[in-house]
């Protein structure tokens, strides 16, 4: 894989080319910035910038402000790749909290197809698609044990997309009898290369038995069936490895930066 190259497309897609997230979202599009403006439920944040030592203060104190005269909190996903260099610093020193890095991979679609061939569910457990509300419950469900946040937000964005562009979006959840123990997404982000991965997680008790393994081929054969060419990933020290396995490649680095309206 040329890395640079990979990285330009991305950044060229999903970023700079970024189309919402699902419905009730808008895209904005400054000379600095682009960013991603939605309800309350919805994800706001920054998605891409041109700054430089220059400018960038004030590009951030401007966001500070058009969010927080909206009235919500929001995200500055940076980028380790993001100019100028110390830009994480200079949000942290305008207020921002960041969260955990993590790394942005990539992998060829027919790769991972290809080498998750043999995936296998443990004896009992079975995929379900989850298109309804019990279904999109048990996905919730998956994501509070795992995670440890609240999924409100989430059962309510899922239900929205469904609703609204159901061919955008494949939800499954893994059942042992009628137990969810482990669940995921795939996003398909119309006109682009890339087909993002997202929320897998699976309960401590059923690790190690190869399930996000199995979730991740189910997911990549789906994408390949609608002719994406890449998945992406924003990936945990926890699933890297895992990932690596599997035919992604870390591209670059990814921190959200959380500013409190």
């Amino acid at each position: 894989m040329d890395h640079t190259a990979v990285l330009t497309h991305y950044d060229q897609d999903m970023r700079a080319g970024a189309q919402p997230d699902g419905p009730g979202a808008r895209i904005e599009r400054t000379a600095t910035v682009v960013r991603q403006v939605a309800d309350a439920h919805g994800w706001n944040g920054v998605l891409w910038s041109a700054l430089d030592e220059t400018n960038a203060d004030a590009v951030i104190a401007a966001q500070i402000a058009y969010y927080t005269g909206l009235g919500h909190p929001f995200e500055w996903k940076l980028h380790g790749h993001d100019l100028p260099g110390d830009l994480g610093p200079r949000l942290a020193a305008a207020g921002f909290t960041s969260e955990p890095e993590e790394a942005l991979m990539v992998a060829e679609t027919a790769e991972v197809v290809a080498l998750t061939a043999d995936a296998e569910l443990p004896e009992g457990v079975r995929i379900q698609r989850a298109d309804d509300a019990a279904g999109i419950a048990r996905v919730v469900d998956v994501h509070e044990k795992v995670f440890g946040t609240d999924g409100s937000g989430l059962r309510h964005r899922l239900l929205t997309h469904l609703a609204v562009d159901p061919g955008s979006l494949l939800v499954v959840v893994a059942l042992a009898g009628d137990e969810p123990v482990s669940a995921a997404r795939l996003e398909l982000v119309p006109g682009t290369r890339f087909a993002g991965l997202w929320g897998g997680g699976t309960l401590a008790a059923w690790r190690g038995r190869g399930l996000y393994r199995t979730l991740i081929a189910h997911r990549a054969r789906a994408a390949a069936a609608h002719g994406f060419r890449y998945l992406q990933v924003d990936a945990s020290p926890m699933s890297r490895p895992v990932l690596e396995r599997l035919g992604f490649h870390v591209l670059t680095t990814t921190t959200p930066y959380l500013y409190e309206a």
